[in-house]
């Protein structure tokens, strides 16, 4: 038998599937998969009701339909001040990770070097590989993610086509400083390369800090494209509606991507979510405040159950070491255990780094807090129960 794609070929069952079939054997809460444990907006799920009653039910243009390729310039606008047209700078897809990978599909070729920064999301490695390329990484240092300045300027060579930027970063939480960016963007000017900005958390930021695109630092705006996610935006993950800022000339690239891999998003979610993106701001400053919220109660449980929290600014998750536990094994270990043991179930960490790496940590762990504030105190008991048996 011919093989098949030997990228593809070589993943194993991921660790997302194995922890959730896990926690469902043992009734475990699962806070190891990143989706929110309500429905969303009322008002945005009417509104997607009522145009799949009222029409079109058929192909939308292949570049998204014009009112939420509007909705989406607008609020690039509204929130970074950024000019955007939206005929030519704005493409519609089905999720942000075909967002992605459509962006890498289209810049990248064989030979060419992508620099990573890990952790990172697990979608990114494979895509890259299948396209040709190679994934360089920078393994950001815990327990506050810095950027290591000297092992980022050592990455790039004259290969480098691009780097990937996640910020706010899953699974750290990390919210990338100002200073970052700027040696970011510094690194990436002098060697002539891209960055494709994965910002799909560009509204779920802590703490007092801001969200700053790097499309909107000097004479970036011809070097990135920025990935944006409704499901994030508005706790509306199966609806997988994602879309692309960015240069004319490398949306007119990526469209041809998208063209074949999905062609089109339905006409009826896009038009709900186009709505949503014009609800008042007190729509987003609320999203940010209630998570913000629902990570405190989750950091205040964990700490007392014995866990060294590590800080988080943004994204859905929080992480954590367990080494002041007293538990000796992996971190894939730790998830078994406290699934089994504590009926609480999380994701190790070292999944989102290469299989094998040995610079990996192996003592930290990722939960997902954007659930019910019952459901975050009920694993807190748990877990604190859990602990002082030990």
């Amino acid at each position: 038998m011919q093989t098949t794609n030997q990228v593809f070929a070589g993943l194993g069952t991921t660790i997302f599937t194995v922890m959730s079939a896990l926690a469902s054997a043992h009734g475990a809460i699962n806070l190891g998969q990143g989706f929110p444990d309500d429905e969303g907006p009322d008002d945005i799920r009417a509104a997607a009701a009522k145009s799949i009653v009222e029409g079109p039910n058929q192909y939308p243009p292949m570049m998204g339909v014009p009112a939420l390729r509007q909705a989406v310039a607008a609020a690039n606008k509204r929130f970074y001040g950024l000019d955007v047209d939206w005929q030519t700078q704005v493409l519609v897809t089905s999720g942000a990770t075909e967002a992605l990978s459509d962006c890498l599909l289209a810049l990248l070729q064989p030979g060419d070097e992508v620099i990573l920064l890990e952790p990172c999301y697990d979608s990114y490695r494979p895509i890259i590989e299948a396209a040709g390329a190679k994934a360089v990484c920078v393994a950001l240092e815990p327990p506050h993610w810095s950027l290591p300045q000297a092992a980022l300027e050592a990455a790039f060579t004259p290969r480098t086509k691009l780097v990937l930027l996640n910020s706010p970063m899953n699974p750290t939480g990390k919210v990338f400083t100002p200073d970052e960016l700027a040696k970011i963007a510094e690194l990436v000017r002098t060697h002539d390369a891209y960055v494709l900005c994965d910002e799909v958390y560009e509204h779920l930021v802590f703490s007092g800090h801001p969200h700053v695109p790097l499309m909107t630092l000097p004479d970036m705006r011809e070097r990135c494209l920025r990935v944006g996610s409704a499901g994030k935006t508005f706790s509306l993950t199966g609806w997988k509606i994602g879309y692309v800022t960015g240069p004319a000339a490398l949306i007119a690239e990526v469209a041809k991507v998208h063209q074949f891999i999905t062609f089109t998003t339905p006409p009826a979610l896009q038009s709900a979510i186009a709505y949503g993106l014009g609800k008042a701001d007190a729509y987003f400053e609320d999203l940010a405040a209630s998570l913000e919220a629902k990570r405190d109660l989750l950091a205040k449980g964990l700490t007392e159950a014995g866990f060294d929290v590590l800080p988080t600014d943004g994204t859905y998750f929080i992480s954590a070491d367990f080494r002041p536990l007293g538990f000796n094994g992996t971190d894939e270990d730790f998830c078994r255990e406290i699934t089994v043991k504590a009926k609480v179930a999380a994701i190790p960490l070292s999944a989102f780094y290469p299989q094998g790496a040995s610079h990996a940590p192996r003592h930290l762990v990722r939960f997902c807090f954007c659930k019910q504030d019952a459901i975050l105190a009920e694993a807190s008991a748990r877990l604190l129960q859990w602990s002082r048996r030990r």
